[in-house]
């Protein structure tokens, strides 16, 4: 895992979707994520697994009642794919650059994220929010 925390370039392609914090959300959140994916002429996978684990830890362990999550999508110049997840659970940011020996039984989500992505991390913010990021380089979706 990357630490440093990597603002987002100019957008050549950006998509945004507010969704519910449920298994049904997180569903929907791979499968637009795909679609858009495709709409811009990108291959889905590996970000379509990325989107996948981001979105159920958002609704397994972001969730709060009445409180939704939301997925970004952006390509920027030179053609890096941003995916963000925020949640409204600041306050339970994943631990980045595990130390334990085996994840819990719940815990490979983020060990399947860091190695499909390039960079990934976690935003705090705006409070009580938190966004957590991943980055694939153009010759890891191309």
């Amino acid at each position: 895992m990357n630490h440093e925390t990597v603002a987002p370039r100019a957008p050549l392609h950006q998509f945004t979707v507010p969704l519910s914090a449920t298994r049904r959300g997180a569903r929907l959140a791979r499968l637009l994520a795909a679609e858009q994916l495709d709409a811009w002429g990108l291959p889905p996978d590996p970000a379509r697994l990325i989107v996948a684990e981001l979105a159920t830890n958002a609704v397994v362990h972001g969730r709060v009642p009445g409180r939704g999550f939301r997925l970004t999508l952006t390509v920027s110049v030179p053609g890096v794919l941003r995916i963000e997840v925020a949640d409204p659970r600041g306050e339970k940011a994943p631990a980045c650059g595990s130390t334990s020996p085996a994840p819990a039984e719940s815990g490979y989500g983020l060990l399947l994220v860091e190695e499909l992505a390039d960079r990934w991390g976690v935003l705090p913010g705006p409070f009580p929010r938190k966004t957590v990021w991943a980055e694939l380089e153009p010759g890891r979706f191309r």
